[in-house]
């Protein structure tokens, strides 16, 4: 009888360290997003900055383009939608802004380092100034709020750097600049750090020498056993090295964070390798025809020889991997994006929604 009496105290007991223990995982949310990125997660700058990112882009969820490299949503929109917050509006767009939950600083064809040869100036040093404005104005106008040390904080850059340089530099020369430009990362992540960012989602660059357009210029370059550059996917390799090992050192530096590294690679890089098999079609070919072929950009409408000629998506858009020979599809976007949000190509290995319950005192 005593036994029985001890037994049900200590189901007594438990049963109420597990309703502690759901109110504590109840009350862990992200209340806003704020990213830092290029074209693979520019939801609207570079059509503010610069100018409008042309149909058909965009048109098959949006039904407009909304400023996005892709046939409909974004990596960073499938993350927003999966932590039930809006999707972010770009800090360069004023117009029917609603930074309630974020800002997205992210710009088309931004670098990690600040260089010319770039091809957008809003390279990651000056996003991460623009936050800090964003930030400073925001508590100068309303009352003060911790809604910033308790935001996801998404990085998603370095591919153009990889891309750009590769254009005129061996294999070897390209890899020589990656400490700098790991070492600009982490000037940028210290910056988010000391105003008040704990808990980051930093994704690696994806297999750059599979992408089309770089096939196209490069056709005399070696290719891997599966039809990539293999040089150039050598040098992301190496970038996401460095990365992965510099994640892992400022997690140990930098107290009450959380760093979480991302393997965007390994996931872009099976769906290209393992395409046929997956249901995709020619991984190397891209939905939106003549954005490469006819050298101009997805949407866009040239008159030689007094013809229209006009770049329209495939109507099979699911199918493909590549969207426009740079960017990728909704469907590659969405597959890419439960892999980081289950946490199966994470370090540490968690999901995003319990990434705020996890940091380190």
């Amino acid at each position: 009888m005593a036994i029985s009496k001890i037994t049900l105290g200590i189901i007594v007991l438990l049963l109420g360290l597990i309703d502690k223990l759901s109110a504590v995982s109840s009350s862990c949310k992200f209340p806003a997003v704020f990213n830092f990125g290029d074209s693979n997660s520019d939801t609207g700058a570079i059509s503010a900055a610069i100018g409008e990112v042309p149909p058909p882009n965009g048109v098959a969820f949006f039904g407009r383009s909304a400023g996005r490299h892709s046939d409909g949503r974004l990596i960073i929109d499938f993350i927003t939608e999966n932590l039930t917050l809006p999707y972010l509006t770009p800090y360069l767009d004023s117009v029917g802004a609603n930074y309630r939950h974020g800002a997205n600083f992210a710009t088309g064809g931004s670098c990690i380092r600040p260089t010319l040869a770039c091809f957008s100036q809003f390279h990651l040093g000056t996003q991460v100034s623009q936050f800090i404005h964003f930030k400073t104005r925001t508590l100068s106008l309303y009352n003060q709020t911790n809604d910033f040390s308790k935001a996801l904080y998404t990085l998603d850059i370095g591919q153009n750097d990889l891309a750009i340089g590769f254009q005129n530099m061996t294999e070897e020369q390209l890899k020589a600049t990656i400490p700098a430009i790991i070492e600009n990362f982490t000037i940028a992540l210290k910056l988010l750090y000391k105003e008040g960012a704990r808990f980051f989602s930093i994704h690696n660059t994806g297999p750059t020498g599979c992408l089309p357009y770089l096939l196209k210029a490069f056709p005399a370059t070696p290719r891997d056993p599966y039809g990539c550059l293999k040089s150039l996917n050598n040098v992301a390799i190496e970038f996401n090295k460095q990365l992965k090992n510099k994640i892992s050192e400022i997690n140990k530096e930098l107290p009450s964070s959380l760093f979480t590294y991302v393997d965007v690679y390994s996931a872009k890089n099976n769906l290209i390798t393992k395409a046929k098999t997956l249901g995709f079609i020619d991984p190397f070919d891209y939905c939106c025809v003549g954005a490469i072929g006819r050298g101009m950009g997805c949407g866009k409408t040239i008159f030689p020889n007094g013809t229209e000629l006009y770049s329209s998506s495939c109507q099979n858009r699911k199918n493909f991997i590549s969207w426009d020979g740079i960017h990728y599809t909704e469907t590659t976007n969405m597959l890419v994006a439960n892999r980081i949000l289950d946490g199966s190509i994470s370090d540490p290995p968690l999901p995003t929604q319990k990434a705020c319950k996890l940091t380190k005192k």
